[in-house]
């Protein structure tokens, strides 16, 4: 079983910079993917960022070359460092930490209670 917390969540205005933290109680495998997803107000709950145990990241184009995702297994803590932030940033964020279940295609999620992020324009 995995917990999730994270903090960092508040109000900027539009150009401020935030950074996200999400700390894992239980054990993280370097298998995992953790990842950072948000929900903004009548919208879907979407991926933002991922990174993978080897390092490599993912993010959907509008966050691209401004947040950047980065985790410390030691620490078992995935952050989100978010620059140029802009009022599409507004949205509730989730940490997700997706594992893989042995010996099938199916994985399991755990979830975040969530921090909210509000940019004013």
């Amino acid at each position: 079983q995995v917990h999730l917390v994270e903090s960092g969540g508040g109000l900027v205005q539009a150009g401020g910079s935030l950074t996200l933290s999400c700390a894992a109680s239980g054990t993280i495998f370097s298998s995992d993917i953790m990842g950072w997803y948000r929900q903004a107000p009548g919208k879907e709950r979407e991926l933002v960022a991922s990174i993978t145990g080897g390092g490599s990241t993912d993010y959907i184009n509008s966050v691209k070359g401004r947040f950047t995702i980065a985790r410390d297994d030691a620490k078992n803590t995935v952050y989100l460092q978010m620059d140029s932030l802009k009022p599409e940033d507004t949205a509730v964020y989730f940490c997700n930490v997706d594992r893989g279940i042995p010996g099938s295609y199916h994985h399991r999620h755990y979830w975040g209670q969530g921090t909210q992020v509000t940019v004013s324009s």
